[in-house]
Parts: structure tokens; C-alpha cells; sequence
């Protein structure tokens, strides 16, 4: 048994050391095509930029890490963020509106978390089919309530969450590093986060060795609901309105960060640090062709081609 968690963490170790050597790899050639990358302004703007993905993929690992999925991230964003704006919004003090509009966007991630962990622990439908549901509710649900139309007009000091800066460096750019320490704290440090390795690892032997799996389960549920409320609160401040488009398409990009960052999509193998490197070099990807001009289109083929091969070498690590 301790031959193979020595195994598991061998396996870890090599993945980060091969993610982030992909990662200096990235750097160091974008540096050479262009003399715009390895500044300081840009780095900092990577960071900003690949600060919403990474807080919900943050939140994602611990879900893949328990062999499930939540495909509702992109849907969660926009709705947490128009709560949070609708609430704002309303005739009250200016800070007692911000913390009011903040709670209720963190408290819908706690509830649609939950919704989605109840599911799949009692009803035992599959993690895919009830995170597409909830996908396809709380975007539908976000245009009911918006009648398709932005929420703006909001006051000028919740910009500062999603644009404000502290000694330069991006207020996201922060809560994201905050996000990441406390998630690595918590998978690698505590009761919980062995709890999780263990249900995803084998989820009967968890249940008989005292292990509460559906409490487990649910809460990772819980995790990612939250997590992409913060991450909903943020990109609304930083476009300083509510979008019931907001996060299209924003599950794939987490997904990808997570899978690239070698976490296994069958779960019970991945690091918070392999996803947080993951985030990075899929942010430096971009930035990297954005600079030299190459066209979007092009830029989701070499995207994708990289979550392909991630999941190549996934499948050749689980063999």
C-alpha cells in the first residue's frame, strides 16, 4: 500500500515538474518572437487574465479529483455575477449594498453546489447529466431575469474588485493566489482533502472505513459552486455589470486548465499546483498568440490540440 502512495506521488511530482518545464518552455519562446511578452505589464496581465478560470478551476479539481464533473461552472458565473449586481443595484448604502450583492452571489454558488452534490449522492444520476442540466437552467434562468438586458449603472467602487490593483499587482491577480494556497492547504494538509483522495481512489472501502462519501461528495459539489460565484462576482466587477452571457463556454477552458495540469479525469490522482500551472500555460498560450496576431479561429485548434494531447498523456499514465 505505501509502495503505491509513493508511486501516485512520483507520478504527481513528474507531472508538475513536466507542466511547468512546458510552461518556461512557452515563455521562453514567445519572449523570442516577441519583445512585448516578457515585460512585466503583460505578465501581470496574464495573471488577469487567467484569474477567472483558474478560481473555478481551482474548484474544479477537487470535483475531477472525486471522479465527477461540473459542467454549470459558465452558468454560475453569470448568474452569481447578476445577483450580485441586481442586489447592488437596489437603493441602499454603498458598502452595505456591495456585501449584501457579494453573500447572495456566494450563497447561490452554495446552493447550486449542493443541488448538483444531492443528485448525484441520493438520486445517483450521473455527474455530467445533472451539472448539463443545471447548466442549461442557470443560463436560461439568467436571461429570464435580466430579460436578456446587462445590469448596469452600478457604483463606481465595485469595479475596484475585478480592476483595481494593490502595489500593481490585480486584485484578481491576489484572490487567486489566496484561492489556490488555501485549496492546496486544504487537499494536501487536512482530514478533508485525504477524504477526497480516498472516496475518488475507492469509494466502497472509503464508506467502510467510516468515511461519510456522500458528505464528501457534496461538498466538493459545494466548492466549485462557490468558487465560481467569486469568480462570477470578479468578472462582473471587471466589466462593472451583470451579463446573462457572462461564462459561455467557460467550462471548457476550466476543464482544459484542470486536465492539462494533469489531475485524471477517472479521478483519484492531481495537484491543485498542477492546475494552477495548467492555468498559466494555457493564459501564457494565449497571450502569447494574441501578440502575434494570430487569429482566433486558429487559436481554438491549437487550444484544443493541447487538451487533446493532456489527455493522451493522461491515458497513458493511467495504463
Amino acid at each position: 500500500m505505501q509502495a503505491k502512495v509513493r508511486t501516485a506521488k512520483f507520478v504527481e511530482l513528474v507531472s508538475e515538474f513536466s507542466i511547468g518545464l512546458a510552461l518556461i518552455a512557452e515563455i521562453i519562446l514567445f519572449s523570442q518572437f516577441s519583445q512585448y511578452f516578457f515585460t512585466a505589464d503583460n505578465l501581470l496581465n496574464v495573471t488577469l487574465q487567467a484569474s477567472i478560470t483558474a478560481i473555478i478551476a481551482a474548484g474544479m479539481t477537487f470535483v475531477i479529483l472525486t471522479a465527477g464533473i461540473d459542467l454549470s461552472v459558465g452558468s454560475l458565473v453569470a448568474f452569481a455575477g447578476i445577483l450580485a449586481t441586481s442586489v447592488i443595484k437596489i437603493n441602499l448604502p454603498v458598502y452595505l449594498g456591495l456585501s449584501l450583492g457579494i453573500l447572495t452571489g456566494l450563497l447561490f454558488g452554495v446552493f447550486s453546489g449542493y443541488i448538483a452534490g444531492l443528485f448525484v449522492t441520493r438520486f445517483k444520476i450521473t455527474p455530467f447529466i445533472v451539472t448539463l442540466a443545471l447548466m442549461t437552467i442557470w443560463r436560461g434562468v439568467s436571461f429570464v431575469f435580466t430579460e436578456g438586458r446587462p445590469i448596469w449603472d452600478l457604483p463606481e467602487v465595485f469595479s475596484y474588485l475585478g480592476g483595481g490593483r494593490v502595489a500593481g499587482v490585480p486584485v484578481p491577480t491576489i484572490i487567486m493566489i489566496i484561492v489556490f494556497v488555501v485549496s492546496h492547504i486544504v487537499l494536501t494538509k487536512t482530514r478533508f482533502g485525504r477524504y477526497v483522495y480516498a472516496v475518488a481512489g475507492n469509494p466502497e472501502a472509503a464508506r467502510l472505513a467510516g468515511i461519510n462519501t456522500n458528505k464528501i461528495i457534496i461538498s466538493v459539489y459545494i466548492i466549485s459552486g462557490v468558487l465560481s460565484a467569486v469568480s462570477g462576482i470578479l468578472l462582473a466587477s471587471r466589466i462593472n455589470s451583470g451579463q446573462p452571457n457572462a461564462g459561455l463556454m467557460y467550462e471548457l477552458d476550466v476543464i482544459a486548465a484542470v486536465v492539462v495540469g494533469g489531475t485524471s479525469l477517472f479521478g483519484g490522482r492531481g495537484t491543485i499546483i498542477g492546475t494552477f500551472l495548467g492555468a498559466m500555460l494555457i493564459a501564457v498560450l494565449r497571450n502569447g498568440l494574441n501578440l502575434l496576431n494570430v487569429g482566433s479561429y486558429v487559436q481554438q485548434v491549437i487550444v484544443g490540440v493541447v487538451i487533446l494531447l493532456a489527455v493522451l498523456l493522461d491515458q497513458l499514465r493511467k495504463k
